[in-house]
């Protein structure tokens, strides 16, 4: 896995780039400039403290925001707001960290890995009854 990381590209969206659209993407991102739209990864994403972001949805592995993010993020992996970050929106991810001075507003619903059941086999009540959500697990 490790020789798997080390093979992904790393492309920069420079501080004078401005994109609006939808993007998806497999490898690593950063965003130093203005992005606004919907982000779909399979890969990292990273928001520098120069980037501004407007989004209706971003799904990302992993995410990381120095920057100012408006809009909803999922991220299998993890969430990390860092210090002087500002976020307005939900976040559902694996495991987060939120640094002192980050400007917070939203909720934020902790996932686990996707559960041993087949998607297309069960019916969506079976399903929804085999996702396990933290908050509501007694551990």
């Amino acid at each position: 896995m490790a020789e798997e990381k080390t093979k992904k590209n790393l492309t920069v969206f420079g501080q004078e780039t401005e994109f609006d659209g939808i993007l998806e993407f497999t490898d690593n991102l950063v965003i130093t400039g203005k992005f606004k739209g919907e982000i779909k990864a399979t890969g990292d994403l990273e928001i520098e403290k120069s980037a501004i972001c407007n989004v209706d949805k971003m799904t990302a592995n992993s995410i990381v925001i120095s920057g100012n993010v408006t809009g909803d993020m999922e991220a299998q992996e993890r969430v990390e707001m860092c210090s002087g970050s500002v976020v307005r929106g939900n976040v559902s991810t694996g495991r987060i960290r939120i640094a002192d001075d980050v400007d917070f507003e939203g909720q934020v619903s902790m996932i686990e890995g996707v559960p041993e059941v087949n998607l297309f086999a069960v019916a969506s009540e079976e399903y929804k009854k085999a996702m396990v959500v933290k908050s509501d697990d007694p551990r």
